[in-house]
């Protein structure tokens, strides 16, 4: 028998008190973490007052090296960049060099036509694969943006707005680069049956003043329908760039807005 029949109950009471303790420690930590989160954010912004570029996150993460918003900010601007750099690294690599250095095709060589049909082909073949490789791409810059938010740690919610904000981004520009490759890879389809005529009449037609003159009409016919297609393709290819271009000032406006918090 203990000595003294209320030393279970008071240990029991201990117990609990010291359970209540932790658990209201705990979310005090939890809450106040939410709320340093809360204030580099709101610190962070402040120093992006007139913010108009993100190339000005520097000036204003040099003035608060420490604010967690602004690093994060800074790294996600930096990501933002590496994955613009890698996506042109790719494109460049759908269409072979030669297809640019051909020249002027009234007096090319049916060797030279035949390569650069050939050339055509890869680029058709290489704009069809592009996607998969893209998207690789704008893994990594999410990946890296949300690995080194969790190392600051930024915070839940600011990171899940990072990256709310990085996959809207990445889903309307994988969208648009889905079209500009559909509409690449058919370019060089027709630009290749354009190419083909001309190699399979090669030594048959003549050149005068920078025009294909052939002898038969169904090949003028054949000549002509293949050309329309290449100069639709083509216009395709421009509208898209220019759509591309547009948003990535739409994107980068955008972008201002959400650092700023407006």
């Amino acid at each position: 028998m203990p000595s003294d029949p209320n030393a279970k109950t008071r240990v029991r009471i201990a117990f609990l008190l010291l359970f209540i303790v932790f658990s209201v420690g705990a979310y005090f930590v939890s809450d106040l973490g939410k709320l340093r989160d809360g204030i580099d954010a709101r610190d962070g912004r402040t120093a992006l007052q007139g913010f108009s570029s993100p190339h000005e996150i520097d000036e204003a993460l040099a003035r608060h090296p420490s604010n967690r918003f602004l690093r994060l900010t800074a790294m996600a601007i930096r990501a933002a960049n590496e994955t613009n750099a890698a996506t042109e690294r790719l494109s460049n690599e759908v269409e072979p060099p030669a297809i640019s250095r051909i020249g002027n095709l009234g007096v090319a060589s049916r060797g030279d036509l035949e390569a650069l049909r050939r050339d055509l082909k890869t680029a058709e073949a290489n704009a069809t694969t592009f996607m998969p490789r893209y998207i690789a791409v704008l893994k990594t810059e999410r990946d890296s943006v949300k690995k080194y938010a969790l190392s600051l740690p930024a915070g839940n919610d600011t990171t899940n707005r990072f990256l709310d904000n990085i996959d809207k981004r990445h889903a309307e520009f994988a969208a648009l680069v889905s079209r500009v490759l559909s509409a690449r890879a058919e370019l060089y389809r027709a630009y290749g049956d354009y190419v083909a005529i001309l190699v399979a009449e090669s030594g048959a037609y003549k050149v005068v003043d920078g025009q294909f003159l052939f002898s038969l009409q169904r090949t003028v016919d054949r000549y002509n329908t293949a050309a329309r297609a290449m100069t639709v393709a083509t216009k395709r290819v421009v509208e898209l760039e220019e759509e591309r271009k547009n948003l990535l000032t739409s994107q980068q406006q955008g972008w201002v807005q959400f650092v700023s918090g407006k």
